[in-house]
Order: structure tokens, then C-alpha cells, then sequence
């Protein structure tokens, strides 16, 4: 039977990826073949993506070509290439060359042979998404909502990215009976409130899969949220269809959450993109992670939150580096973050301030680590303002009154 050999089919893609060095990439084709696995076995491969383009970059000769890596390089980069995927697509590669001063694009998407260098506190899996995963596809980590991953395939590959061990190696999407049994975890567990799509990024799944994925979740009475996490509007941006922001403003209420850590990665066609998705009326946040060299001082973190709110995405997260192998090059210590967020206090609009947060190794969870502007006990505290000055609160003449209460 047709649906039962696609079904069997996409076990092995997605099943029997060799670990190490050397396992097979995949690309966009692969995704578009195997979304019939999910049930449709006559389902139409949706129009390719850039990283099925032939002009996307996935070799090392290709960006040795574009003129991206200097040739005496090329050996050790084929080894950083051999364990971690590669994908630059047209669009990033113009940002790249179009005025990318400060290198804060090439640097995100440019392998080096700093992924090399693996700290002995860096592991596969950073943040223990591992022991959360009570059926393939979901992580459960927090009571009411979940990861669900419906694809291990991204149109770019950020080379500090926490889940670089499995995007992009081999696997693509989730099989049909894998995915039931994700909907099925949802549906039984009532505490469920919102149900976030990641992976992989869930837009490089055509209009229809995506289609069937959202109106599962819709016909789940207690998801009243659905999240996506996504690079596509920047780095995809013709992917931003009317039909797609149609499709995302039908049900449940969407989330988009876009994932941008320069200003210089929001070109003209990403702004157009990011219209037509307010338009739509889908609310926009965005996650960024500190990275060095690309957003680690306060000129680069205060272009970024500005572009960002300019393009009516409200920044939520600054993330400190996860411990993910090989990228300990990009990360800063978190007293820089802290003093980087410091720094924009009373600088920058409130509607600019993103949570600085730390995952915690371990699968402990995701919590603030921003500076703290208090001290003191119940009765009298000091709080430090926005430029570094320090006040007693209550204020000096108030003090007594609060001691003879106390």
C-alpha cells in the first residue's frame, strides 16, 4: 500500500541516521518528498525552498567559490563541515556582501575551525531536552506547554545552534505515526496550554502539511496557543505568502516568534515580509541569542532591538549561549550580558527591552539572569537607577515611620 511504503520509507530517513562525522545531509527536496509520510501519500511536493536552490550554499566549496572562506582553510572546514550542516541561502549570502560591516551575518552562518574546539562543559544536548521527551517529537519540560518538532531541517544553519547534533543530520521530518502519537500526548494531557513548533524551522513545511499540523491542534479544546519559532521571514522571506499568513490567522491564536541576532539581517524583502504578517494581524516576538562579535556590545544590542520594534516584532528573549559543542568562541560571560543590559536600562524604550536568559544545564529549566537593581532587607531596600545612582526606598523621610511599624 502507497501510505504504508511512504510510512516505512521515512522510518528509515528519519530512524536510522548514522551519529559521528560523515552521516548524510538533507536538504529542503527531502522534506518536500517526505512530507507524505505524514498520511498523503498523493501529496505534491510544495515549491523548493532556498536551501533547494541550486544557489544555496551547502559545501565548502560553494562558499569557497562565493568567496565566503579562504582556500588554506578549506581542510579543516571540511571537517567542521563533516559534523555540523552547512546551509547560507541566497538571500543571507546578499545581506552578507550588501554591507555587513561588522561581520555579524558571515559570522552566524560561516563555518570556522573554532567548531572544533570543544569545551569539556559542552554536550550534545545542553539543555536535556532528552530526558523530557515522553513520545517522540514532544518535549515536556514545563506544565502547560510543550515543544512539538514536527521537522529537524532549517533553511540556514547557525553555527552555535544548541541542537546542531541533530538539525540537519540525516533526519528530516517527524513520520506519520510518530506525529499521531505527538497529537495524542497533547490531547491526553489536559495541562497543555500552548504548544510551540520548533525543530528544525516548522515554516519550510509546505502550506498543507503545516495546514494539517494547525488544525489538529485547533480541534484540541484546551491548546489556546499555538507558537512558531522560525528564521524564515529574514532568511525566506518569499516564503511569507498571503496564503501562508492566511493560513497561520485561521484557528488557535498563532505566535510567531522570529529568531534575528543582527540588525544587518532584515533587508527590504524581510521588512515586506514582516508586513504582510501584521498585517495578517499574527503577533511578532522575537528571540536573539548574545553572541560574540555579532551583538556583545551595546551600539550592535541597541541597533538590533530598535530595527527589531521598527518592524513591530517586540523582542522577548536575549538568550546567554547555550554550552552546545564547538561554540565557545561565540560566547560571552554573563556579567558582560548583564552589564550589556544594564546599559540599555533608561537608554532604550521599554517596548526594546528583552529577558536576558540562561537555560540551565541540565534540563533544569529557563530563567532570568538579568542584573538585579535591589538590595536590602524588607524593611528598607536600596535601588540602583538607570544611570547608577542609588536610592533608599521607602525614601529617607519614610524610613522611621517603616521602622516603628516593623
Amino acid at each position: 500500500m502507497p501510505e504504508q511504503r511512504a510510512v516505512r520509507a521515512a522510518d528509515r530517513q528519519v530512524g536510522a541516521a548514522p551519529r559521528g562525522p560523515g552521516r548524510q545531509r538533507t536538504d529542503v527536496a527531502h522534506v518536500d518528498v517526505a512530507e507524505g509520510a505524514h498520511g498523503d501519500a498523493d501529496e505534491k511536493p510544495a515549491a523548493p525552498f532556498p536551501v533547494g536552490d541550486a544557489r544555496t550554499l551547502r559545501t565548502v566549496a560553494g562558499l569557497s567559490a562565493a568567496g565566503l572562506v579562504a582556500p588554506e582553510g578549506r581542510d579543516e572546514l571540511e571537517k567542521v563541515a563533516a559534523r555540523y550542516a552547512v546551509s547560507i541561502t541566497p538571500v543571507m549570502l546578499e545581506r552578507i556582501r550588501d554591507g555587513d560591516e561588522d561581520g555579524g551575518v558571515h559570522r552566524q552562518f560561516v563555518p570556522t575551525a573554532d567548531e572544533l574546539a570543544v569545551d569539556p562543559a559542552e554536550t550534545t544536548d545542553p539543555i536535556s531536552d532528552g530526558p523530557f521527551t515522553p513520545v517522540r517529537g514532544i518535549v515536556h519540560r514545563y506544565p502547560d506547554r510543550v515543544l512539538l518538532k514536527p521537522l529537524l531541517v532549517c533553511p540556514v544553519y547557525c553555527r552555535f545552534c544548541f541542537r546542531r547534533e541533530s538539525v540537519g543530520q540525516g533526519e528530516s521530518v517527524l513520520p506519520h505515526r510518530d506525529l499521531e502519537r505527538a497529537f495524542g500526548y497533547i490531547q491526553d494531557h489536559r495541562e497543555i496550554w500552548e504548544v510551540i513548533l520548533s525543530g528544525g524551522d516548522p515554516l519550510l513545511l509546505s502550506d498543507r502539511r503545516l495546514s494539517h499540523i494547525l488544525e489538529r491542534l485547533d480541534a484540541i479544546e484546551h491548546v489556546r496557543v499555538v507558537r512558531i519559532h522560525t528564521r524564515v521571514p529574514a532568511v525566506d522571506p518569499a516564503r511569507i505568502s498571503d496564503a501562508l499568513c492566511d493560513l497561520l490567522d485561521r484557528g488557535t491564536p498563532v505566535w510567531l516568534v522570529v529568531h534575528i541576532n543582527s540588525a544587518h539581517e532584515l533587508g527590504a524583502e524581510a521588512a515586506a515580509a514582516l508586513r504582510r504578517l501584521s498585517r495578517a494581524g499574527i503577533p511578532l516576538l522575537s528571540q536573539s541569542v548574545l553572541l560574540r562579535g555579532v551583538n556583545d556590545s551595546t551600539e550592535q544590542l541597541e541597533t538590533l532591538l530598535r530595527t527589531l520594534v521598527r518592524n513591530r516584532i517586540k523582542p522577548y528573549y536575549l538568550h546567554h549561549a547555550d554550552l552546545a559543542p564547538g561554540t565557545g568562541h561565540f560566547r560571552t560571560s554573563i556579567q558582560h550580558g548583564q552589564e550589556l543590559v544594564a546599559a540599555l536600562r533608561g537608554r532604550v524604550s521599554g517596548l526594546c527591552q528583552p529577558t536576558y536568559v540562561l537555560d540551565i544545564p541540565g534540563g533544569h529549566g529557563k530563567v532570568p539572569v538579568g542584573p538585579s537593581y535591589l538590595e536590602g532587607d524588607e524593611h528598607v531596600m536600596t535601588v540602583r537607577d538607570p544611570w547608577g545612582g542609588v536610592h533608599r526606598y521607602p525614601p529617607a523621610q519614610d524610613a522611621a515611620r517603616v521602622s516603628a511599624r516593623a
